[in-house]
């Protein structure tokens, strides 16, 4: 898989502050983990995947990085994951799960795994998250604009309460297409709501989105 705009986006936006026991379901090649390494030089990082290959790649990146101490891949269902009664808590999940229930279903079984509801779904995303939070911890995913409705009930359902909420539209005016979204077991007091614009115009990229991603894109 390529390092794509959401998972960019969910690893430079996600509050890693104190945050020292950090879970990536879903790592792929590994780069949210890598990224939260980079911002969170305390936190030790899990990344799980159900692929034996995503895991293979993963390995080498975390190996071939500066944080190769603190980041670790484990070929694992995190049904299975989060249901084992000798799983840690952590301060922070964080994934970029499947999606497009509803849609075609791409050629390849990995690709059909990574795209769609087909191996995790939210509402075993989510109580399994419950299970593996920290009292004060943070769920963090990102997830397509359509898929709002079911993400918010499916976090109510859990026990799990929305913290943050980013919705990302490709440009300026535009509707937005993903939306990130923070969850803890705490109840906020107060709910925070943002918007962010990836471009202003065709191939020019807002300060707002400049300035969360600058850290990882070499463009800029």
């Amino acid at each position: 898989m390529k390092v794509g705009t959401d998972a960019v986006l969910l690893g430079a936006w996600c509050n890693v502050d104190d945050k020292k026991s950090v879970l990536d379901v879903g790592t792929g090649c590994g780069v949210i983990a890598l990224m939260i390494a980079q911002r969170a030089p305390e936190a030790k990082i899990i990344a799980i995947d159900i692929d034996q290959d995503a895991i293979a790649e993963a390995v080498d990146n975390f190996a071939n990085s500066p944080w190769d101490d603190r980041v670790s891949a484990l070929c694992a269902d995190f049904k299975d994951f989060s249901s084992n009664s000798e799983a840690k808590s952590f301060d922070l999940i964080v994934s970029n799960p499947p999606y497009f229930p509803n849609g075609l279903l791409p050629s390849g079984d990995a690709r059909t795994k990574a795209r769609h509801t087909v191996e995790l779904n939210y509402h075993e995303l989510m109580n399994g998250a419950k299970r593996l939070l920290t009292s004060d911890g943070i769920l963090a995913i990102i997830a397509p604009s359509s898929c709002e409705a079911d993400v918010i009930e499916q976090g109510t359902f859990a026990g799990l309460h929305m913290v943050r909420q980013l919705n990302v539209s490709s440009i300026v005016s535009a509707p937005p297409k993903r939306i990130l979204w923070e969850f803890s077991p705490k109840r906020p007091i107060t709910v925070v709501k943002e918007k962010l614009a990836i471009e202003s115009e065709p191939l020019v990229y807002t300060r707002n989105y400049v300035e969360l991603c600058r850290d990882f894109y070499l463009k800029f």
